[in-house]
C-alpha cells in the first residue's frame, strides 16, 4: 500500500544539508562514458558534458549525478585513473560555472571519490553500498560528505547468470542486505544523517523481479533511510514497452525501436509510483519532465 505520510529527513552533505520528504528531489543523470546503457558517448566530449549539466540544472535538477564508468550488463571495468580522466574536468567545469551546484560523484572507487569531494562534488554515489572496494566506507567516513548505499547482487557481469528470485523473495533480499550495508557503513564511521539508500533497479535484478520491489517500495521505509529510485529508461521498463507496443523491429538484433517519447513516458510512471510509495529522489535522465510529474504526484502525496 502505498505510504501516508513520507518521512522527512534533512540529508547531511559535505558542506550543506537538503531538506528530503516536503517535495520529492530531482537528481539528474550525466555519464561521462562511452558505453552507458542509454546515452553512452554523448557526453564523454567535456564540452557536451558542461552544455547538459547546466541545462538539467536550468531543468529543475537538485542535483547533478556525475559518473565514468558504465554498469550495463556486461559492462567492462575501467581503472580508477580513467573514470577520474572522464569526470574530474566535466566536475570543475560545472563546479567554476554554477558555484552553487549540488554533484554527486557515481562510483564504487575510494580514490575517484576522494578526488571528485576535494574538487567540491557533495555525495558519494556507490552502486556497490560500499561492497566493490574496501577503502571505501573509511574514505567516505573521512570526508564526511553525504553517501548513497545502493543494493546490487553481483558484478555486471554476473548478472545474466544469476540465479532468479521467486516474487516473494526481492523485497525480503533487499531489505535484509540494504539493512547489513547501512549498519556496516554506520560502524565505519558514517554519520546516520548522511546515508540515503537506493534498492537498486535493475541491478543484478531480472525484468520482472523489479515490479514487486516497486510495488511494495514502501516496505523500505522500515530501515529508517531516506530513499533514492533509480528507475530511469531501465530494461525492465523497455521489455513491457516492447511487449505492448506496436513498434517495429529495427537493427539486426530484432529488438524493437522505443523512441524517446516512449522512453520518458515509461520512466514517469515508474517514478511517479515510487513517489507515491514514499522516495525522496528521483535519479532520472530526463530532468524537466520527471520534476513536472513529481510536482502533480507530490501533491498527491500531501493531500492523504
Amino acid at each position: 500500500m502505498p505510504i501516508a505520510v513520507r518521512p522527512q529527513f534533512d540529508w547531511r552533505l559535505r558542506t550543506r544539508s537538503l531538506a528530503l520528504g516536503p517535495r520529492t528531489l530531482i537528481m539528474g543523470i550525466l555519464n561521462a562514458t562511452p558505453d552507458s546503457f542509454s546515452d553512452g558517448g554523448q557526453f564523454l566530449d567535456p564540452r557536451a558534458a558542461l552544455t547538459h549539466a547546466l541545462q538539467m540544472l536550468d531543468d529543475g535538477a537538485d542535483i547533478l549525478d556525475l559518473g565514468g564508468e558504465s554498469t550495463r550488463p556486461n559492462s567492462t571495468p575501467v581503472t580508477p585513473a580513467e573514470e577520474q580522466s572522464r569526470v574530474l574536468p566535466i566536475l570543475r567545469a560545472i563546479l567554476a560555472a554554477r558555484p552553487d551546484a549540488i554533484l554527486s560523484i557515481d562510483t564504487y572507487h575510494a580514490e575517484t571519490a576522494r578526488l571528485a569531494i576535494e574538487s567540491g562534488a557533495e555525495i558519494v554515489n556507490d552502486v556497490s553500498g560500499f561492497l566493490w572496494d574496501d577503502a571505501m566506507a573509511a574514505t567516505c567516513a573521512s570526508l564526511n560528505c553525504g553517501t548513497i548505499l545502493m543494493h546490487t547482487r553481483g558484478r555486471p557481469q554476473q548478472w545474466r547468470t544469476l540465479p532468479a528470485l521467486a516474487p516473494t523473495e526481492v523485497v525480503p533480499l533487499v531489505l535484509r542486505e540494504l539493512s547489513d550495508l547501512a549498519q556496516a557503513a554506520l560502524a565505519a564511521g558514517i554519520a546516520r544523517d548522511s546515508i540515503v539508500l537506493d534498492p537498486g533497479f535493475g541491478f543484478g535484478k531480472a525484468f520482472d523481479e523489479n515490479f514487486p520491489l516497486l510495488a511494495h517500495l514502501d516496505a523500505l521505509h522500515d530501515l529508517g533511510f531516506p530513499l533514492l529510485a533509480g528507475l530511469s529508461r531501465k530494461g525492465f521498463l523497455r521489455r513491457t514497452l516492447a511487449e505492448n507496443s506496436p513498434a517495429e523491429p529495427t537493427k539486426k538484433s530484432g529488438a524493437p525501436h522505443l523512441d524517446s517519447e516512449m522512453w520518458v513516458s515509461a520512466t514517469l510512471a515508474a517514478t511517479t509510483a515510487a513517489i507515491l510509495a514514499g522516495a525522496h529522489i528521483l535519479r532520472v535522465h530526463d530532468v524537466r519532465p520527471a520534476r513536472q510529474a513529481a510536482a502533480i504526484a507530490d501533491r498527491i502525496l500531501s493531500a492523504r
